[in-house]
Parts: C-alpha cells; sequence; structure tokens
C-alpha cells in the first residue's frame, strides 16, 4: 500500500471513531421503577374545609414529545392524582373520562398543599409547587379543567 492510501484509510478510520461517538444515542428513556403508591384520605379525617379540583394532567412541560413517545406514556386508569399537606394525604383521584376529579379535605382554609401525580405508564411520581388551599373552593371546571405544572419528584 502507498503512503497516500494509509494515510487515507487512517482518515477514514479516525472520522468513523469521531463520528461514532457524536451519533444521536437515541431518545433517553424517562420510565421510572416506583410501583403504585397505596396513597389513601383518612376516613376518620375531621374535616372542617374541602375543595374540589378538576385536573388534566400535561407532562409536556417536563419531557419532549419525542420522549413520551418513546416510553409509550398515556393516561390509565392506574393513575393516580393526591393532594398532600406535607405527607399526608388528603384526597385521591383516578382517571375518568381523561381528567381526575379531586375532593381535597384539609384542617384550615389557607393551608398549602402540594398535588402528586403517579403515571403508571411513567412508574414515575411527580409534584407540583405548593397551592393555597381554599375552603369550600373550586379549581378548575370540565370545560376549563386545571392544568398544575408536574415536576418529578425528588
Amino acid at each position: 500500500m502507498s503512503m497516500k492510501t494509509n494515510l487515507f484509510a487512517i482518515v477514514i478510520c479516525i472520522s468513523m471513531l469521531v463520528l461514532s461517538g457524536c451519533k444521536d444515542k437515541g431518545v433517553q428513556s424517562v420510565v421510572g421503577t416506583t410501583e403504585k403508591p397505596a396513597w389513601s384520605a383518612p376516613a376518620d379525617y375531621d374535616m372542617t374545609s374541602s375543595m374540589t379540583a378538576i385536573i388534566k394532567v400535561d407532562l409536556t412541560e417536563v419531557y419532549t414529545a419525542e420522549q413520551l413517545s418513546a416510553a409509550n406514556y398515556q393516561l390509565s386508569a392506574d393513575d393516580l392524582v393526591a393532594a398532600f399537606s406535607d405527607n399526608e394525604c388528603l384526597g385521591v383521584a383516578t382517571l375518568q373520562d381523561g381528567l381526575f376529579y379531586l375532593f381535597v379535605c384539609a384542617p384550615s382554609n389557607g393551608s398549602e398543599i402540594t398535588l402528586r401525580y403517579y403515571s403508571n405508564a411513567l412508574k414515575n411520581i411527580f409534584t407540583t409547587a405548593p397551592i393555597t388551599f381554599v375552603s369550600d373552593g373550586h379549581l378548575g371546571s370540565i370545560n376549563a379543567p386545571y392544568v398544575p405544572a408536574f415536576v418529578p419528584a425528588e
């Protein structure tokens, strides 16, 4: 082989190594390992206030459509949305006609609550920033459901 041929072969090999290191590794999986939680509101809770929320889950603020598609993400009857004050569950809802109808009970007006969403397809739990509880309040409606900004729970 001539020197030019050897040099050409070396350049090709180096180029292939560099390009193979830079190629798209594919969509990163967003699927976790969390099993469905056993969230339940306490039956003996001394309710002093209540709020009803109609919630629509939208994870496109967290993940790209490509990531969600690769994970085969879709809402399911095994998904849950729950309201919490610290680690105390104040209400749980399951999916009904594409929405979550959540009845929240809290000890007082003005309490800070967070919502948690469990996705059965993604095996992950997502949470919201604190929301101020409003006694006898309504958050969202069938025609204009509340769409909270869910982020992965830490």
